[in-house]
């Protein structure tokens, strides 16, 4: 799969892996969504969020700076001013995430009505 042997996501000791599930996250995919036109602050990505807890933001926010995806500056003003950005890094998940969330919109109905015909097999068979 990789064009580097040292890395194989389908591994289990493999790095590549964590990175994969952070990506995978729904959070992380959403965050990046909304961080794509440029910087945000703290209530604005929660804002555009829905559902999201402030814990859960808090979180995912470190993980994403951690792995340099995502970056935090931090204004010297009063009140304090705190916004997050992409990195390049970040940029790049942008394409294939956005591609995911709008096949997720696109396929719903499908989605939904082979869940349906699921339920309505497992209530019967």
């Amino acid at each position: 799969m990789s064009q580097d042997p040292r890395w194989d996501v389908l591994s289990r000791t493999c790095p590549s892996r964590t990175s994969l599930a952070r990506i995978a996250n729904k959070w992380t995919a959403m965050i990046v969504i909304t961080l794509a036109d440029g910087p945000r602050r703290f209530g604005e990505v929660r804002d555009a969020l829905d559902g999201i807890s402030g814990k859960v933001l808090t979180s995912t926010l470190r993980d994403l700076q951690r792995d340099g995806l995502l970056r935090r500056t931090a204004y010297a003003e009063v009140p304090p001013r705190v916004e997050y950005e992409l990195t390049p890094l970040g940029h790049t998940l942008h394409a294939p995430l956005e591609a995911l969330c709008r096949w997720a919109e696109d396929h719903i109905p499908e989605v939904l009505t082979a869940r349906d015909e699921f339920d309505d097999q497992a209530n019967f068979g």
